[in-house]
């Protein structure tokens, strides 16, 4: 199904807010791990951890949009959901580890997303 076609649940945002959010996190999070690498306390696991989980984002969207396997993807989101590195990031730099926080939120309301589209569909 195209996603436009795909039965929303409520909350569901406008389409126009996804790339204004998604770039606006990103942002934060290039500052965020910009942060960390120029730190003092600077540890390569990190921002490992870091790429892993961009990796991991980069990844949801072929699941989700391309191969439309909604259940794996809501599994795949709650996977990348643990492996966003706010507490290395605050050992390292509170600041970063702040700035990821709206990452989180918005990771964790697109499970909700992800979740009400493979139960309506």
């Amino acid at each position: 199904k195209i996603f436009n076609m795909l039965n929303k649940p409520p909350l569901s945002p406008p389409g126009w807010l996804f790339p204004v959010v998604w770039t606006i996190l990103y942002i934060l999070m290039g500052i965020a791990s910009f942060l960390v690498y120029t730190s003092d306390k600077y540890t390569k696991p990190a921002l490992t951890l870091y790429c892993i989980q961009l990796f991991l984002n980069f990844m949801w969207s072929i699941i989700f949009f391309n191969l439309q396997m909604y259940l794996a993807a809501f599994l795949w989101l709650f996977f990348l959901w643990f492996l966003i590195t706010i507490v290395l990031f605050y050992e390292i730099n509170k600041p970063a580890a702040y700035l990821m926080i709206p990452y989180l939120i918005w990771v964790t309301y697109a499970g909700y997303l992800n979740l009400a589209i493979y139960m309506l569909n």
